[in-house]
């Protein structure tokens, strides 16, 4: 009897496993969002903002973004040893970029933006965190830009896409 279920079971893992291979993306490729009517959450890295015919793009890489218990989970089956000696992810999260592929997303002119720390003067001693502030979406632009005092690209984004145009965009703060 044990035998005729492991028949079953062997050819039904080979067939998960290979699903899971095979939708991995492919290392620098480029795609364009879809449209659609669902609404899209994900977590991004963001590379670049820039107007494309009269409307603002976003080109960003997707990203694994995991906390707590999950993020220790990951972590701890992705990286073993680190795992056994910190009994945990460092801080809290733990972040999987598995894939250099880049994303082109429309952002929708009224996009609510909200950020956890940027650059508010130009001096280093005021940099300071101040949680979900919202910002009108040409800050955000042109405070993405800027490279001096913090690289906003350098922070995990949430964003979500509404009918195909990203709708809100908020920074992950990451210690």
């Amino acid at each position: 009897m044990f035998k005729r279920k492991s028949v079953y079971l062997f050819p039904a893992l080979v067939l998960l496993l290979l699903s899971l291979v095979t939708t991995a993306s492919t290392v620098g490729t480029r795609a364009e969002a879809q449209s659609g009517d669902k609404s899209q959450e994900l977590t991004v890295y963001i590379h670049a903002l820039k107007s494309k015919d009269g409307h603002t793009v976003m080109t960003a890489d997707q990203i694994g973004w995991y906390e707590g218990a999950e993020a220790d989970r990951i972590f701890a089956e992705r990286e073993p040893d680190a795992a056994a000696e910190l009994g945990g992810t460092p801080d809290g999260y733990y972040i999987v970029n598995d894939s250099d592929s880049l994303t082109t997303y429309p952002i929708a002119d009224n996009a609510a933006v909200s950020m956890q720390i940027y650059d508010h003067t130009g001096h280093m001693e005021d940099l300071d965190i101040n949680w979900n502030e919202g910002i009108p979406l040409h800050k955000f632009i042109s405070e993405f830009d800027k490279k001096s005092i913090i690289d906003l690209s350098q922070s995990p984004y949430h964003i979500t896409i509404q009918d195909g145009k990203v709708t809100s965009i908020v920074q992950q703060y990451t210690p």
